[in-house]
């Protein structure tokens, strides 16, 4: 091998000593310098050609939700807690746990002695005040009839006082014709023309009708006091009918009021029976028999009923970053732990404008009703549901870090049209009918597309490409690139290694 391998050597070094003394030496050395480096060239591009790496994901035709996650516990449409307005001793209880009551239905008892004992004594009263009233009213129409009388005899005496006044003109008149007769008599007995004992009975006329007069004055005096005396008993006998009728009324107010302390007794004593004001199912029962309940301050539960357990709701919190999207008639979906594997729906029925602050955080309750034909939900269960706010059925949906990627690795603007994301997806709120650009990956090469974004959650993104045939299902569009060089807007710029080197042989 050695022997055979010495005359090439020699070979070549003839072949370079003559390269060395040519005059085409310089061109020679050049040109080749030239294919060395071009061969270089080709070789570095086909290289970084070779390192970009796209990420895609296929356009998606289906239906894109927006939905806001919450918890909350399931309850009783309508439940109704239980109570007695009476306190006592628990006597008896009719129901337990899951008991199924109609409306009316007697739950329990409490032990009505006490309350027999006061409605007792208050009917005694009762009969006592009635008693006393008919003696009132008794009185109070005696005094009326006294009245009539006392009236009746004020009538008469005032009548026996015309009678003593007629009497008194009558003697006066009498006495009056007697005094005349006796003056005509006196001038005859002076001429001599009367006797003396005519003139001694005119006087003695005279003298009884003055007599006369004066006992008709007196009897006059005495009718008028009698009257007057009359008058004043009118007035006393009907003050005290009055009073008397006073009595009366006060006697009726007593039986009133002791007519309702026996209705109140009586209404006490129907509450020691506790019924159900409604038709369900007892889910909770408080007491026990021979418990004491006091109802002083506070109406105390004794049970709880469910009135339809086939129509239950949850009650969500929601807090307020969401709560602006969330409305009425909202479908809802949710699982509970006893299902972990089966998903409930309902439907938002009212949204509460009522916050609650729990450590500086606030939420807002949302009522969900949810049929439960099967009875599988109970009440107090916690639910993890999904409200779905918004959607957009036979959606082309493509993931929201499409969006924000381009050749340079950077959206137009310099940063992705919805902010600052993680893992490529929008973080931040997206509107609807925002226009934004995403790359679809054809024969190896990206092909920018124009789209209008329909709606966006935090990780998708519908949307509809402004040309009808830009965007369709199955394409794939860029998420992501690794090794892309600087791109211009023809596409990328390749850069030889050995650029330099050319540049230093100009």
């Amino acid at each position: 091998m050695a022997s055979q391998s010495l005359p090439r050597m020699r070979e070549i070094d003839s072949v370079w000593r003559w390269v060395q003394t040519t005059p085409y030496r310089r061109l020679l050395w050049f040109a080749g310098a030239l294919a060395v480096l071009a061969i270089a060239g080709i070789l570095a591009a086909t290289r970084t050609r070779a390192n970009i790496s796209y990420t895609t994901v296929p356009v998606l035709s289906q239906t894109l939700a927006q939905s806001v996650t919450a918890s909350g516990t399931v309850n009783p449409q309508n439940s109704i807690s239980v109570g007695t307005q009476a306190s006592g001793t628990i006597a008896a209880i009719f129901v337990d746990f899951n008991s199924k009551v109609t409306k009316g239905e007697v739950l329990a008892r409490l032990d009505p002695s006490t309350f027999q004992a006061q409605l007792a004594q208050a009917q005694a009263s009762l009969a006592q005040a009635q008693a006393q009233a008919q003696a009132a009213a008794s009185n109070a129409t005696g005094g009326l009839s006294s009245i009539t009388i006392a009236r009746d005899n004020n009538v008469a005496e005032r009548a026996a006082v015309a009678s003593a006044q007629a009497n008194i003109a009558k003697a006066t008149s009498t006495l009056q014709l007697a005094q005349a007769q006796e003056t005509r008599d006196a001038s005859l007995f002076a001429q001599g023309y009367l006797a003396r004992t005519q003139m001694d009975t005119d006087r003695s006329t005279v003298a009884q009708d003055q007599a006369a007069v004066v006992a008709a004055q007196s009897a006059a005096a005495q009718a008028h006091a009698q009257a007057q005396a009359g008058g004043a008993g009118v007035s006393l006998t009907s003050a005290t009918a009055q009073a008397q009728g006073a009595s009366a009324q006060a006697a009726q107010a007593t039986v009133q009021l002791e007519s309702a302390i026996v209705d109140e007794d009586q209404l006490n004593l129907s509450h020691t029976v506790i019924t159900s004001p409604v038709t369900g199912t007892v889910v909770a029962r408080d007491v026990s028999v021979g418990q004491t309940v006091a109802a002083s301050f506070s109406t105390p539960t004794l049970f709880t009923i469910a009135q339809n357990l086939a129509k239950m709701e949850v009650d969500i919190n929601v807090g307020e970053t969401d709560i602006g999207s969330v409305k009425a008639a909202d479908p809802v979906a949710f699982t509970v732990l006893a299902y972990p594997t089966r998903v409930f729906h309902g439907t938002v029925a009212q949204v509460r404008i009522n916050p609650q602050t729990l450590a500086n955080v606030v939420t807002y309750a949302v009522v969900v009703d949810v049929n439960n034909p099967d009875g599988a939900l109970l009440p107090g269960m916690t639910a993890n549901a999904t409200i779905q706010t918004a959607s957009v059925p036979h959606a082309l949906v493509v993931p929201l870090a499409a969006l924000g990627w381009n050749p340079s690795g950077r959206s137009a603007s310099g940063a992705s049209p919805w902010g600052k994301v993680a893992g490529g997806s929008a973080s931040g709120p997206v509107n609807p009918g925002a226009h934004a650009t995403l790359f679809v990956l054809r024969n190896g090469v990206p092909k920018r597309v124009n789209v209008t974004v329909s709606l966006a959650t935090s990780t998708q993104a519908a949307v509809v490409p402004m040309l009808t045939d830009g965007l369709k299902a199955g394409d794939s569009v860029i998420v992501g690139s690794t090794g892309a060089a600087r791109t211009s807007k023809h596409g990328p710029i390749v850069r030889s290694p050995v650029a330099g080197a050319l540049r230093g042989l100009r």
